[in-house]
């Protein structure tokens, strides 16, 4: 193999091309396709007390592993341009160790621009350990999970289940979201809506009960005294407003947020929404796409603002920026496009929509806000009813000045809520007398809360604190994976067999706590900054778990192995819900023949069903009573190995 000058190692071979032709001559750009090397499949990996991680080379990554090699010894300079966050920074560390390089230069990149990349390659540096030690502990984190939780998951459960430190807290806030809307009570309570003649056309006004409600009611449930309200016709003017109300505009994308939009107005998934991000920054169209800072470079504004000046576009006063959260990576940017001026760019239709929802957020960063005039009136009825005082509120809003909604194409209108379109509310003063034309009594009823989409999960868990942007869209891919939950259009449905994972973790293992699953997080942060060690948290967090499985109540198999007798589990039989208590039923092959057995039975649910497959079969269906007795366990679960650990 011929000597070659530098060398430089990016992640995906989609970016080779692109980044080839920046650097021109005297340079090699190769792949490593990825991570090229991990913990074992078969086994744990990092054992007490040092917990030192042993990672094995992939085997799909051998051949590239060899390749980098033969073009590593002949190169003058190693350049190991990976993505520019944690996984990347370890990435290159694994490359650096896998192929042998004695000192590597790292260099980072936040968009695949001729001027970024040519800037990066001109101030190398040397690879971050602190960041590398960061991702290092959450694998291992999350190894220790799968490892020492799934198995018990597993034979408690007799299926192949997973346990995640990330996936199972997120699957708890589904589950429980469930529990919500299973247990909500509706309240049926009643408002009134007054209707007025104006100069400019009818408007309206709405009962205001509050301040009669008993203390801690929140809503007025007495439909007689209502009824009452809504036959009110003469009232005064109490109050009168005119003021304005300015809309800013929103932050930049963050990972989270493009997701949630990309929901919301496009109908992507998590997972979907990355892979065209991604496939838009290897173009080099957008920055890198996994960050959660709201805040665009100051290079960016003023591009941005030189543009928002030649189109004549209203610009904000001052440059815009926004709060991030403590725990966001202030070294990346928000999502943006790299050249402002390409309004659109993409290669195929998904690709384009992104690219549009990310340039409009963009610019309208740095337009001025939207301005409304607001216009409000208070009124009191003449007459009160039982010596109640009755007051009703008026609100109408018109937008003023477009601002930044000036990109939404017209859609200004929908940033107005509902209740204060077209309601044109003449001039007022306090004192005026008005004649209602009409009432309107309302009757409501209160809702129970909405199930969770995946952008709205993800949503969750950032406000929580719970994972980061480069984990979102694989946690949300994991849950409908391992059915955990079903997809009904965007939203999402826990199974059965989800909700007796939670019931079964839930109350013995503290990683279902989202407080103690951020404060991890919160951790992985200090060793990123330097301020904590790895072996610390991994440590602490391994002997937590180890109390909390010798503190689990026996299992079925070790009341088994006290002398009961065997039976078949049907592994490969459907889920199905126990009649009695909701977990998932098992296929068991006991003493009279199959039948179907509650998992819940270690938990008091005796509740047992025929088999309605040996009786399709031709064969007769056992007879078994509705409940077994308490001392007579007629099944038993084989001993399964697991199938390793679900990160």
């Amino acid at each position: 193999m011929p000597n070659i000058d530098r060398l430089l190692i990016v992640e995906s071979p989609t970016k080779t091309r692109k980044i080839r032709s920046l650097l021109g001559p005297g340079w090699t750009v190769e792949a490593s396709f990825g991570h090229i090397r991990d913990l074992p499949e078969r086994e744990m990996g990092l054992e007490p007390p040092d917990f030192k991680p042993r990672y094995v080379v992939l085997d799909r990554a051998k051949p590239q592993v060899q390749k980098l090699k033969a073009l590593a010894k002949t190169a003058r300079e190693v350049y190991l341009a990976t993505d520019p966050d944690r996984e990347g920074e370890a990435i290159a560390w694994h490359i650096q160790m896998a192929v042998g390089l004695r000192n590597p230069a790292r260099v980072t990149f936040h968009e695949i621009t001729e001027k970024a990349v040519r800037a990066a390659v001109q101030a190398p540096r040397k690879i971050d350990l602190n960041l590398v030690a960061a991702q290092e502990t959450r694998r291992s984190l999350d190894r220790l999970v799968g490892y020492l939780v799934s198995p018990e998951l597993c034979r408690r459960m007799a299926s192949r289940l997973s346990a995640g430190r990330v996936q199972s807290p997120a699957l708890r806030l589904v589950v429980d979201r469930e529990r919500e809307i299973e247990h909500f009570k509706p309240i049926t309570h009643y408002g009134v809506t007054l209707y007025f003649e104006g100069p400019h056309g009818d408007w309206r006004a709405h009962w205001l009960p509050k301040p009669l409600l008993p203390e801690g009611q929140e809503y007025w449930t007495d439909l007689a005294f209502a009824q009452r309200v809504a036959a009110i016709r003469a009232v005064k003017v109490v109050g009168f407003k005119d003021g304005e109300r300015r809309a800013e505009p929103p932050a930049p994308f963050t990972t989270s947020t493009l997701q949630q939009a990309a929901s919301a107005k496009l109908n992507l998934n998590p997972k979907k929404t990355m892979d065209v991000a991604q496939a838009l920054f290897e173009q080099g169209l957008i920055t890198y796409m996994r960050t959660d800072s709201p805040n665009l470079s100051d290079e960016a504004i003023r591009d941005i603002r030189a543009y928002g000046q030649k189109q004549q576009l209203p610009l904000a006063p001052a440059p815009r920026r926004w709060q991030a959260k403590a725990s966001a990576q202030e070294a990346h940017e928000a999502i943006r496009p790299t050249h402002i001026e390409h309004r659109a760019a993409g290669g195929d239709a998904s690709e384009r929509a992104l690219y549009q929802l990310i340039w409009e957020r963009a610019v309208a960063s740095q337009l001025a806000a939207a301005v409304y005039d607001v216009r409000q009136v208070v009124l009191e009825s003449v007459e009160p009813l039982d010596g109640k005082t009755i007051r009703f509120g008026g609100k109408g809003e018109k937008l003023k000045s477009a601002g930044w909604l000036a990109l939404a194409g017209g859609d200004a209108a929908d940033e107005l809520e509902a209740e204060n379109r077209d309601n044109p509310i003449p001039v007022l003063k306090p004192g005026d007398a008005l004649t209602a034309k009409d009432g309107k009594l309302v009757q409501k009823q209160t809702e129970p809360p909405r199930r969770y989409t995946q952008a709205g999960l993800v949503k969750a868990l950032e406000r929580l604190g719970i994972g980061r942007p480069s984990t979102y869209a694989a946690i949300m891919e994991g849950l409908v994976r391992r059915g955990y939950v079903v997809l009904k259009g965007k939203i999402m449905h826990p199974t059965d067999i989800g909700k007796a994972v939670v019931d079964m973790l839930k109350p013995s293992f503290r990683f279902l706590e989202y407080d103690f699953t951020a404060r991890m997080e919160d951790q992985l942060d200090e060793i990123a900054r330097g301020e904590r060690q790895y072996r610390s948290v991994v440590a602490a967090t391994y002997d937590i778990l180890r109390q909390e499985i010798g503190a689990l109540p026996p299992s079925e198999g070790a009341a088994r192995r006290s002398g009961a007798p065997k039976a078949q589990v049907d592994a490969t039989a459907p889920a199905r819900a126990c009649p009695e208590c909701g977990k998932p039923m098992r296929r068991i092959n006991g003493r009279n023949g199959w039948f179907w057995g509650c998992s819940g039975y270690a938990a008091g649910c005796r509740a047992t069903l025929p088999d309605e497959a040996a009786a399709r079969e031709g064969g007769d269906a056992p007879a078994v009573p509705k409940r077994r007795r308490p001392g007579k366990r007629a099944e038993s679960a084989p001993k399964r190995k697991p199938s390793g650990p679900r990160q």
